[in-house]
C-alpha cells in the first residue's frame, strides 16, 4: 500500500494546476491519499472553490493515476483553501481578497453584476461579503430583498452585517430613507468608507465584493488609499459611449495601482422569448474587443433579459432565481474566471494557455448557444 501511495504522489507531482502552472504537490493541494485494494481516493484542495478548471484537473488525475499498475479505480474529492494575498493593515484583516466592481458610468448594471458575482462565489462554497459603497444610489438592498433592514450592533460595538442568501451584506441604504438624496462632500464620503472597513464585524471571508459608485470619484480614491485591493472588475455595455467611459475607469484603477481582474459586457444581446430571434440592442462584442486592445482579461458577456429585472424586484438575483438561465451561466463563469485570476495573483503566477483557452470559451459560450 505504501508503494502505491508513493507512486500516486509521484504521479500527482507531474500534474500541474493549469491556472497556476505549478504541480499539485508543490502547491500543497494534495490533502490525502487513501488506498483500499485497487481503489485510490485522492483529496485535493483547490486554490478557490470557484476554480474554472476543476473538471480538467479531475480528468487528468483520474487518467494518470488510473494508469498505475494495480489501480482499478480512482476517486477524486475536491475541497478548497483560498490562498491569501498578503495585505498590510488591520482593516478587513479576516478577509482574504477584496474585489471592487466599478463602471465608467451609471446604468450599465454594475450593482446587478456585483450581487450576482458574489452569489456565484458563495454557491461554489466560498464565504463572501457584499459591501455597497454606491452611496448616491444604493441599490443592493432592493436587489437582495432586504430593503428596510437595520443592522444591529455586536457586543463589541461593531455593526453586524445583514445576512441574506449566504452573503454578509452592508449598504449605506440601510442607514438612510430610500427617498432621501445623499448630498455630501469628499471628507464625509471618506468617513463612510472608513466606517464600512473598520467598524463592521465582517468576520472571516474568502472574498469581499465591493459595489462602487459609477465614475472615478472620491469613494474610489478613498477606498484604494485606505486598503490594498486584490483587484477590480469593470462593467460596461457594448455601445461606444459606455466603452469610452469604461476605459476611464480602467485608467483610474491602474493609476491607483489596482490590478484589473477583468471586463464584463452586460446587456450584451437580447433573445426574444417569443420568436427566439437575437437582437443586439446595445451592440455586441465591444467589450471583448476593448479588453483585447487594452490587454486585460475578458470575463464574458451577460445577455439582456427582463428576467433579471423581475428577479431583482423580487429580491432574489437571477443566479438564485433561475440558476439554469443563460444569464446565470454567464455570471457563474465570470465569477470562476475572476476567482482563477485572483488565485494566480495570490501565488505570483501569470497562468498559462489552458486558462486562456477557458476564457476564450467563456467569451463565446453564449454565441454558441444562439445569443
Amino acid at each position: 500500500m505504501a508503494d502505491v501511495k508513493q507512486q500516486v504522489m509521484a504521479v500527482l507531482a507531474t500534474i500541474k494546476d493549469p491556472e497556476i502552472g505549478r504541480d499539485l504537490v508543490t502547491l500543497n493541494m494534495v490533502r490525502g491519499v487513501a488506498v483500499a485494494g485497487g481503489s485510490v481516493t485522492i483529496d485535493i484542495d483547490l486554490t478557490t472553490p470557484a476554480c474554472p478548471l476543476k473538471e480538467q484537473i479531475g480528468r487528468e488525475v483520474k487518467e494518470k493515476v488510473g494508469a498505475i499498475p494495480g489501480v482499478a479505480g480512482v476517486t477524486v474529492n475536491f475541497g478548497a483553501q483560498v490562498r491569501e494575498q498578503p495585505r498590510a493593515g488591520a482593516a478587513l484583516s479576516g478577509v482574504k481578497h477584496i474585489v471592487a466592481v466599478g463602471s465608467g458610468k451609471g446604468g450599465v448594471g454594475k450593482s446587478t453584476v456585483a450581487a450576482n458575482i458574489a452569489l456565484s462565489l458563495a454557491a461554489e462554497g466560498a464565504t463572501v461579503g457584499l459591501m455597497d459603497l454606491d452611496v448616491y444610489g444604493p441599490s443592493i438592498p432592493l436587489i437582495m430583498g432586504i430593503q428596510g433592514a437595520r443592522p444591529e450592533a455586536s457586543p463589541e460595538g461593531k455593526i453586524v452585517p445583514i445576512e441574506r442568501l449566504g452573503l454578509k451584506i452592508i449598504s449605506f441604504g440601510f442607514f438612510m430613507p430610500a427617498s432621501e438624496a445623499m448630498i455630501v462632500r469628499g471628507p464625509i464620503l471618506a468617513g463612510i468608507v472608513k466606517q464600512f472597513l473598520n467598524d463592521v464585524d465582517w468576520g472571516k471571508l474568502d472574498y469581499m465584493v465591493i459595489d462602487l459608485p459609477p465614475g472615478t470619484g472620491d469613494i474610489q480614491l478613498s477606498l484604494a488609499q485606505m486598503i490594498p485591493l486584490t483587484g477590480a472588475v469593470v462593467v460596461t455595455t457594448p455601445q461606444d459611449v459606455a466603452l469610452l467611459v469604461a476605459t476611464k475607469a480602467i485608467a483610474m484603477f491602474r493609476k491607483l495601482n489596482t490590478p484589473i481582474l477583468g471586463l464584463i459586457e452586460n446587456m450584451s444581446s437580447f433573445i426574444c422569448p417569443h420568436c427566439h430571434k437575437t437582437t443586439d440592442i446595445f451592440g455586441h462584442g465591444g467589450a471583448r474587443t476593448a479588453a483585447l486592445n487594452m490587454n486585460i482579461p475578458f470575463l464574458g458577456e451577460v445577455p439582456l433579459d427582463a428576467a433579471i429585472r423581475f428577479a431583482e424586484n423580487d429580491g432574489i438575483p437571477i443566479v438564485r432565481a433561475k440558476p439554469d438561465s443563460l444569464q446565470s451561466q454567464a455570471f457563474r463563469e465570470a465569477a470562476r474566471l475572476m476567482a482563477g485570476r485572483i488565485s494566480m495573483r495570490a501565488l505570483g503566477t501569470e497562468g498559462g494557455d489552458d486558462l486562456d483557452r477557458v476564457m476564450a470559451k467563456a467569451a463565446t459560450l453564449f454565441r454558441q448557444a444562439g445569443v
